[in-house]
């Protein structure tokens, strides 16, 4: 959905962060020489999108300086409920031409926003038997008041927009690059956990098979917290990342994925939870078993959070094996992965391995004006700015 360059710096604006990553193919290979991160402005974005493009800009244009960051053209991608439709189609195999007729019927018939005006494209996915009747293709569509507030966000910033891109592919990136011989022919479901929203996308080689965006975030997680205890957010976003650890709470291998309605990305309610958490049979009691006093209590505070979480993750699961497919093994990143435990929270509730994404492995890191420790702790929230960035691999 975007041209290939030789250079480029990948932004990634999120309602809590807004991201950057400078990325440079050369002939000693593809490396990382500038990445920053600084708080989004209040108010300025939400999971809907974002609503402030002079605040947004001034950001990224501090950002930019306090990076070092020196390259003028730039990927960002483009998020929120009310800013962008992705979806992943499989359709009869036809030559470009009747492909580009029937995406537009397509298209014409997906557009989720009131807004009549629209930018649309598509994108056939490959990898498939040339000789298989069928094709799978992704396609995006935003309004174009969406489109024009994220380049007055880069302008504003000092900056040139080079390409506009989805999340979901910026992702599919940073695995081909880092994990290309270990994903070989495996099917992975990549689960980004934001602040506001958490996106789980399945992939295969690759190739983006299951986009899909919950309500759920790291925000929920810091809240029921700051509810139960009655203390700031601040305060609980403290407690979250220094104290809580959940990888021992445990839920009963004997929940009955059978009994969830599995997600389907045709009812026209892609983002939904309120089906799954009101069904009471489908998702066992949690039950902390941690040896801290203070982090079982803490525990016991993200139950209901971690039980509509896990939720989700088994209804796109779900809905995909109802398919077909199956999966290998789960990829957790974004800020929201930070939770201590949570890569093994997942693998004991979904029985499937979970890995914790390092978006920087096998890049060439070079950056000078942020310390090594920061780039260990935060690394996992670069997942999309640096895929955006790796456009200039593809």
């Amino acid at each position: 959905m975007a041209k290939k360059f030789t250079s480029a710096v990948g932004i990634d604006i999120g309602s809590r962060s807004i991201k950057i990553a400078e990325v440079r193919n050369t002939g000693g290979g593809i490396s990382v020489s500038a990445i920053g991160m600084i708080e989004t402005p209040e108010g300025a974005v939400d999971h809907t999108g974002v609503y402030n493009s002079d605040s947004v800009g001034a950001a990224i244009k501090k950002l930019m300086a306090d990076s070092g960051c020196s390259l003028p053209n730039v990927v960002v991608s483009i998020s929120g409920q009310a800013s962008v439709l992705v979806r992943t189609l499989e359709v009869p195999r036809m030559n470009q031409k009747e492909l580009e007729e029937h995406m537009q019927w397509e298209i014409n018939r997906n557009i989720p926003f009131s807004e009549s005006t629209v930018v649309s494209d598509f994108k056939p996915l490959g990898g498939e038997d040339p000789a298989s009747p069928n094709m799978d293709v992704v396609m995006a569509i935003s309004p174009q008041s969406a489109i024009d507030t994220i380049i007055a966000c880069i302008k504003k910033g000092g900056k040139q927009v080079s390409a506009i891109d989805v999340e979901p592919l910026g992702l599919a990136r940073t695995l081909q690059v880092g994990y290309e011989d270990e994903l070989r022919d495996k099917t992975i479901c990549l689960v980004d956990i934001g602040h506001k929203t958490t996106a789980i996308n399945i992939y295969k080689n690759g190739k983006l098979l299951l986009p899909r965006t919950v309500p759920i975030g790291g925000e929920m997680f810091t809240k029921a917290i700051a509810d139960a205890q009655s203390i700031s957010m601040t305060d609980a976003e403290e407690q979250k990342l220094s104290s809580a650890d959940i990888a021992s709470v445990s839920m009963d291998s004997g929940s009955a994925t059978a009994s969830f309605t599995p997600y389907n990305p045709f009812t026209g309610d892609a983002t939904a939870s309120e089906d799954v958490a009101s069904a009471d049979a489908t998702v066992a009691e949690i039950t902390p078993a941690i040896s801290s006093n203070s982090n079982v209590e803490l525990g016991q505070q993200l139950a209901g959070v971690l039980d509509e979480f896990v939720a989700e993750l088994r209804r796109s699961l779900d809905y995909f094996r109802s398919r077909g497919g199956e999966i290998d093994s789960v990829t957790i990143c974004g800020g929201g992965s930070k939770l201590k435990g949570m890569a093994g929270f997942i693998e004991s509730s979904l029985g499937l391995k979970c890995d914790e994404l390092d978006p920087m492995r096998r890049l060439n890191v070079n950056v000078r004006k942020v310390a090594p420790d920061f780039i260990e702790e935060h690394k996992g929230e670069f997942a999309v700015a640096i895929g955006n960035g790796l456009h200039v691999v593809f």
